[in-house]
């Protein structure tokens, strides 16, 4: 199946969007290249509460929310993972509702850093995010009226979590799926090989619709997962054709196979290329000495 990205979404700022039964949409107002028109959060049930990523530290998406919670009390807080645009605002909604905050636990990389090596995604890392509860593979916490269920989906971050709506086939896939763009794979936050399987994972359930934490509804999942799978086989072959016709660094690389990008992404790009090349690396595919780095060389292995 062609890979085909939906792009026509109505951000409705400052109020909530019915996008399924009981569950509102409330879409902060932070676009960028990286968030599309901004971040989704999502409001769950009919009389106590659950509410999904938050958002980040905005007084006006803050009091939005509480807008459309209205009277009703919020029990649970979950948190998908710890990028500022979607963690950061759970602290302020706890202490206004008195939820509890859920999460698979604290921001962690992917992998160590290496020795001389820094995270160019220290900004984005909301690290002083800690849950009240940590969540396993699994674990279903049943709300008034709603059960959800942790589906942890490592590769965005080391720490993602998507969360299955028991019984209505609807996943909230956050940054893993979504339906406008494909997902920043991004060391040491992130690791290609765990997107993979990840992606894998969720291509094995019957969902019947993605709620992701930007943009709108992925309907057809399976189709659009296998879309994106494909999507990625196909940049790792470009890589692999990059390096076999001579191309020996990440930037030359970039300039050859994102050309088309806008160029405020292409920094994403080069660690998404790292991410490509850490895991063919690991399976001998390409060679470099020693570990796979940004600012590696890099050849074919023979």
């Amino acid at each position: 199946m062609a890979l085909k990205f939906d792009t026509s979404f109505d951000p409705s700022y400052g109020q909530g969007v019915a996008v399924a039964p009981d569950v509102n949409r409330v879409t902060a107002r932070n676009p960028s290249p990286f968030t599309f028109h901004g971040t989704n959060s999502y409001i769950i049930g009919r009389d106590t509460l659950a509410v999904i990523d938050p958002g980040p530290e905005d007084e006006a998406h803050l009091e939005t929310l509480l807008e459309v919670i209205g009277n009703r009390p919020v029990s649970h807080i979950f948190v998908s993972h710890t990028h500022r645009d979607h963690s950061p605002l759970a602290a302020q909604l706890k202490q206004r509702t008195g939820a509890v905050v859920l999460a698979e636990g604290p921001h962690r990389p992917a992998r160590p850093l290496r020795v001389g090596e820094t995270n160019p995604l220290d900004a984005s890392a909301d690290t002083a995010f800690i849950p009240d509860v940590a969540l396993p593979d699994g674990e279903i916490i049943d709300g008034d009226g709603w059960s959800i269920r942790t589906v942890l989906t490592p590769g965005h971050t080391a720490n993602h979590a998507a969360f299955a709506l028991e019984g209505t086939g609807i996943l909230f896939s956050a940054d893993h799926v979504m339906g406008w763009a494909t997902s920043i794979v991004a060391p040491p936050d992130g690791a290609m090989a765990d997107y993979i399987a990840s992606l894998d994972r969720l291509i094995e359930r019957d969902d019947r619709l993605l709620l992701p934490g930007h943009g709108g509804p992925v309907t057809a999942p399976r189709n659009f997962m296998r879309g994106l799978k494909t999507h990625r086989k196909m940049r790792e072959r470009a890589i692999l054709e990059r390096i076999r016709s001579g191309d020996r660094t990440i930037p030359d690389m970039v300039k050859a196979i994102y050309r088309d990008t806008d160029p405020r992404l292409h920094g994403a790009a080069s660690l998404s290329v790292l991410a490509h090349i850490e895991d063919l690396v690991a399976r001998g595919l390409v060679r470099t000495d020693g570990a796979a780095a940004i600012d590696g060389v890099f050849t074919p292995a023979a």
